[in-house]
């Protein structure tokens, strides 16, 4: 980072002066135009494109709170396309860090240069009061003003102002001034918010008592990560995602914003405005035109990334446990679930495996070689697989292979020219500074060697905020004694000092991290230290996980020649394209459980659709209730896992009765509809789609679902209502317009002519799960594993109602291909469509890339129809499939429903998947 070079006091003001009275003569560039507070645009030009403009920036009011303001800035607004406008604003005399494009690809606008000079309109001066900046394909609107330079972006079709710098003012108790400042360690903007319309969802990683944020409140929301547990309400967490969604009301249109920076920050919000107040960097935000909330998610995965596609295994149940003894341990745990009929896909080791917590390395008494290679060999033969952890840190030893060769390859975060020394569980460690083209293959060599000896199928990297047990400009190795001490693990054993602090670890501007105000590093890296290419901590700091969550994936791609799956704690803009997420260090009570929720959205808004929590709770002690109450939630997440830590109870699902018996409804309901989970991966994949979803994302039009966060739904129309208090027996769920259909019992229906909230039974061992008129979702058996699984027939639910049609996707391939749905034909989509004619329902089919389906040989075995007239009774039953007729004299055809309900189920009918059919069924 640059520093200013014009220094306070009244030389300052002396030249500021000059200018002044250079501007404001006859002729000058700012003539008539008032002084204001902030900056003036002194030049503006158009490109010869028409679609971005440039400015120039001068300062016309300083403050010295937070250093010297820098003089001169570039504005370049770009309509990159027709729902994305970029607005970039940096110092035009020196180069400052911004995110590099080789970390998150997104585009190479640059200023738009002619002959080795910036290109001028005719005049250099802008218009008095400002202008404005429009391409004809974009319902966004650039307006500026001169004096003092602000901008507002609006739509074209309704005027509605979407982001608005004018009236926000930042002069917040810490007595910032206002406007626009810029300078070299302290940046800030404000945009005001609409009274009463706006719902902001997202500027995370938060834990908070809503997923809309705030209502009337005042909140702080730091982004600098930091190991903090997400039990932590209202403190910054493991990631940093400086986005949000806008959704206003009464329209329920949307729109995004996205202010691209990896330095520590505070956004403010109030109910009239958010403030960024941003230690470096510059300002870069973007913004999605949407206008729906599904809209503005796909805008802003195409910027950032599409999300990675998962293993279709990864969508079974997850164990884990902190504490797990020995492979005697590990394999008692695999055992009890499979006696219990509890499905189990994935056994997970925490750092119990490791010899001396060292990565790559078994211990050698409670996990030697040979039982570790029996114990992954029989999970393969059950179809189960495994997955390990991974920590960043590389323990500091002359005898550990993997740490000479970092050193070696001179791949290491260094402070003052040397690897800096930090700690954390192996004692003193070093850390891999996957900015380093050299740390990929580095990285991809120790994990391939580890495959080598256990074939592991993903890789859970954790502590990689990174966590630091100590905290320090410098450390060193005590003199005597061993490091850590026996007992002490988690305490900190270096020698460490602060007096060779930098302005970079103690800025002028403290965010709220850690809900102090303190200066930066504590327990992490110093911010003073550098990264391959010279560039800061303090600068990149946010970016660690992501980066390394890259470099995992390349290597899992490389090693395995399948499709990698990773699991990250710490995450950045565009983690998606290359990991999953679980939400952290919850704990064990019901606060977290319904936390759980919103932390979920968030993510899946995000662009990292695969996300969960930690089932029954990480830290802190379980119980019965809490347990059950969590897995029937936990079943649904994307991403499904029970883990705990080594202090708490055991809380694997098979111990408590009641809790087996929630577990096998709700994972049975869950494995039922793998095939569906796995078409929303793909969805998400191809769009950015989240795979579960605020209500609001179905209902924008419905307010009342924009303040929903005790609910949620499984794509388009699956509704999770679960139980999030101890001792209820009933839940008061909300349904939106439509017919909803109960899973558990598809006799049973509520039709809602416009939303209301209605009183539901939920006894201790179900929940409420309800698909809405319109959907067809394609189901299989359950099974203990997906591989098993996967082999069953296929059932079709199809989801009838107000006289609506239904529709939905099948999306199949091997489930471990790198690609999904890429170049060739290893795979098969199949739509389906269902209408009401009349008496007649037609379901057809629509198929692409069908020979891969029809090599697997699978069967659409049952067809189950519910939303029919009442007491309806099946007059003839016709079945084409590729154009040809089929014998249906051996399907059988049960009707049933009760109520306005009919139900009709057609067993038998052995349809081909991949193959293009019509099912029509006539009724009397």
């Amino acid at each position: 980072m640059m520093m200013a070079t014009m220094g306070g006091g009244w030389s300052r003001y002396l030249v500021l002066l000059l200018l002044v009275l250079l501007y404001s003569a006859p002729g000058g560039v700012w003539g008539q135009y008032v002084l204001g507070h902030g900056y003036a645009v002194r030049s503006i030009s158009t490109s010869p494109d028409g679609k971005s403009i440039s400015a120039k920036l001068c300062l016309i009011n300083a403050s010295d709170k937070y250093g010297p303001d820098i003089q001169n800035l570039d504005l370049n607004v770009w309509y990159e396309t027709p729902t994305r406008l970029r607005v970039k604003i940096t110092d035009s005399d020196r180069p400052r860090w911004e995110v590099p494009q080789e970390i998150i690809p997104r585009g190479t606008q640059k200023p738009f240069i002619h002959g080795g000079r910036r290109l001028l309109g005719s005049s250099t001066a802008p218009p008095p009061e400002g202008g404005k900046f429009s391409v004809p394909d974009s319902d966004l609107v650039f307006t500026y003003t001169t004096n003092p330079f602000n901008f507002f972006i609006t739509r074209r079709s309704s005027t509605e102002t979407l982001f608005d710098t004018r009236t926000g003012t930042n002069n917040d108790p810490d007595g910032s001034v206002a406007g626009l400042v810029f300078k070299d360690q302290f940046l800030s903007i404000s945009t005001s918010l609409p009274a009463g319309s706006s719902s902001i969802y997202g500027l995370g990683e938060h834990t908070l008592r809503s997923f809309r944020l705030g209502g009337n409140d005042y909140l702080t929301l730091t982004m600098w990560n930091e190991d903090i547990g997400s039990s932590a309400v209202g403190l910054n967490l493991y990631g940093t995602h400086p986005f949000y969604m806008d959704l206003r009301a009464p329209s329920g249109k949307a729109h995004g914003v996205l202010l691209l920076n990896s330095n520590g920050m505070d956004v403010i919000y109030r109910p009239s405005q958010i403030t960024y107040k941003i230690d470096g960097g510059i300002l870069d935000f973007y913004f999605f035109a949407g206008d729906t909330p599904a809209a503005v998610v796909q805008q802003y995965t195409e910027l950032i990334g599409r999300p990675a596609p998962m293993p279709y295994w990864s969508f079974g149940f997850h164990q884990c446990r902190y504490g797990y003894k020995n492979v005697e341990d590990l394999e008692g745990v695999v055992d009890g679930y499979a006696k219990a009929g509890i499905p189990l896909e994935v056994m997970w080791t925490d750092i119990d495996y490791m010899d001396q917590f060292r990565d790559f390395t078994l211990d050698p008494v409670n996990f030697p070689l040979n039982k570790m290679k029996s114990f992954t060999d029989r999970l393969h033969q059950n179809g189960q697989k495994y997955v390990l952890i991974v920590d960043p840190g590389i323990n500091v030893h002359q005898d550990y292979k993997s740490y000479v060769r970092g050193l070696e390859a001179d791949i290491y975060i260094k402070r003052n020219g040397q690897p800096y020394l930090a700690q954390v569980w192996p004692g003193p460690v070093n850390f891999p500074d996957f900015m380093n083209p050299a740390s990929l293959p580095y990285w991809q060599r120790e994990i391939q060697e580890f495959h080598d000896v256990i074939p592991f199928d993903g890789l859970w990297i954790d502590m990689n905020e990174v966590s630091n047990f100590c905290s320090g400009t410098s450390c060193k190795l005590p003199a005597n004694g061993p490091c850590p001490r026996p007992g002490q693990q988690t305490q900190c054993c270096l020698i460490c000092d602060n007096s060779n602090m930098t302005i970079y670890d103690n800025p002028p501007y403290k965010i709220n991290a850690g809900g102090s105000r303190r200066p930066l590093g504590e327990r992490t890296l110093s911010a003073s230290t550098e990264h391959y290419g010279n560039v800061l901590e303090y600068n990149a700091h946010g970016l660690y996980g992501l980066t390394e969550a890259r470099a995992t994936k390349m290597a899992l791609a490389n090693v395995t020649q399948k499709r990698p799956f990773v699991l990250s704690r710490s995450t950045f803009v565009g983690s998606g394209v290359h990991t999953a997420h679980w939400t952290g260090d919850n704990s064990a009570t019901w606060d977290d459980l319904a936390f759980s929720i919103s932390g979920m959205l968030n993510f899946g808004l995000f662009g990292v659709p695969m996300v969960g929590s930690d089932i029954c709770g990480f830290n802190g002690q379980t119980n019965e209730e809490l347990c059950n109450r969590w897995i029937q939630l936990g079943a649904f997440y994307p991403f499904s896992r029970n883990h705990a830590t080594i202090t708490s109870r055991r809380q694997e699902l098979y111990l408590w009765e009641t809790v087996t018996e929630s577990a096998k409804k709700a994972l049975g309901l869950r494995y039922k509809l793998l095939p569906y989970y796995y078409t929303l991966m793909y969805q998400a994949h191809l769009t950015g789609s989240p795979i579960a979803r605020p209500l609001f994302y179905s209902f924008a039009d419905d307010i009342n679902t924009h303040g929903i966060d005790k609910q949620f739904l499984i794509g388009k129309g699956l509704m999770v209502s679960p139980i999030l208090r101890q001792g209820q027996s009933s839940v008061d769920a909300y349904f939106p317009a439509g017919t909803w259909f109960d899973m558990f019992d598809l006799n049973t229906s509520l039709s809602v002519p416009s939303g209301r909230t209605i009183t539901l039974d939920a006894p201790l061992e179900n929940i409420n799960v309800h698909v809405r008129a319109g959907s067809v979702l394609p189901m299989q058996e359950v099974a203990a594993t997906t591989a098993e699984a996967r082999k069953t027939p296929f059932t079709l639910l199809v989801a009838l109602g107000n006289g609506e049609g239904a529709e939905g996707e099948l999306f199949l391939d091997d489930g471990e291909q790198v690609e999904m749905g890429g170049a060739g034909n290893g795979w098969t989509l199949m739509q389906f469509h269902a209408v009401m004619q009349g008496n007649a329902v037609k379901l057809s089919s629509q198929v692409q890339n069908g020979d891969y389906a029809l090599g697997q040989k699978l069967l659409i075995e049952t067809v189950v129809v519910v939303g029919l007239k009442p007491r309806s009774q099946l007059k003839e039953l016709i079945l084409t499939v590729n154009g040809n007729p089929v014998d249906v004299s051996k399907v059988k055809v049960a009707m049933e429903g009760k109520g306005d309900n009919g139900v009709a189920v057609i067993n038998g009918l052995c349809v081909v998947v991949g193959q293009n059919f019509e099912l029509t069924m006539q009724m009397a």
